[in-house]
């Protein structure tokens, strides 16, 4: 074992009300690509280029339904997708007691799917969906089986997925709890994020506690700030970690 990760399990051990704050790295390991990696994609039927961000924009949604759900549904629903080492660690975690919450910037749902059941999903989730008009609840099946835009079958009304797109805001109920949590925490694990996206990244300087932990492979703008910086597999490490508790 190597001494990072014996520090990691030092801390673990000695804390109670740990919050893990997870970005896309935590997916990736679950073959689930980070979608900013793409570069600007190129739409035939609108002849324009138009980067990730724009694809899932409010704007675009509203302008351009069809090519939105085209985009949504071949980039970021990933049915087949499994909690991997990492997420397993953190239910096991939570198990004994010692996890209290994750904050995630993740849609995909893996950490529920892993077993924990205290998740903050700061950017929504594709396993909701619901109509904008009468609110009739839809899985991520439904969508993916539709055709094209996906249409409520009980009011006809448009079926939006329950993700925050670029352009709108965080859900406030979802921030407090979050801001909450890591108030209390003693110990922070910041893990596959590299605090960059906004306000989410800010939430971290809510965190009063001893311990901060940042697990990704390659540097943050918050590793001055760290106890432990460990560049590395966070499945591996977490898991590692967790089974030496």
């Amino acid at each position: 074992m190597s001494t990072e990760i014996e520090k990691l399990t030092q801390i673990l051990k000695a804390s109670n009300n740990i919050v893990f704050f997870g970005g896309a790295g935590v997916s990736t390991e679950s073959n689930i690509p980070d979608f900013r990696s793409s570069t600007g994609l190129f739409n035939e039927k609108l002849n324009v280029t138009f980067t990730p961000e724009q694809l899932v924009s409010h704007s675009f949604y509203i302008r351009y339904p069809e090519e939105f759900f085209n985009f949504y549904k071949s980039k970021l629903i990933y049915p087949e997708a499994k909690p991997n080492s990492g997420h397993l660690a953190l239910a096991k975690l939570e198990d004994i007691g010692k996890l209290k919450a994750i904050v995630t910037q993740n849609i995909d749902g893996l950490h529920q799917m892993a077993g924990n059941k205290h998740v903050f999903e700061l950017h929504g989730s594709v396993h909701r969906n619901y109509c904008t008009k009468c609110h009739e609840f839809y899985d991520a099946k439904f969508v993916l089986e539709a055709k094209g835009a996906p249409i409520c079958t009980k009011c006809g009304g448009s079926v939006k997925p329950d993700v925050v797109l670029y352009e709108e805001g965080l859900d406030d109920t979802v921030i407090r709890g979050a801001v909450d949590a890591i108030s209390k925490a003693d110990t922070l694990i910041i893990g596959g994020t590299s605090l960059v996206v906004y306000p989410a990244a800010g939430l971290i300087n809510y965190f009063k506690g001893k311990n901060l932990v940042l697990i990704n492979k390659s540097s943050t703008s918050a590793d001055s700030k760290a106890d432990l910086v460990i560049n590395d597999s966070i499945g591996a490490v977490l898991s590692a970690a967790v089974d030496a508790l």
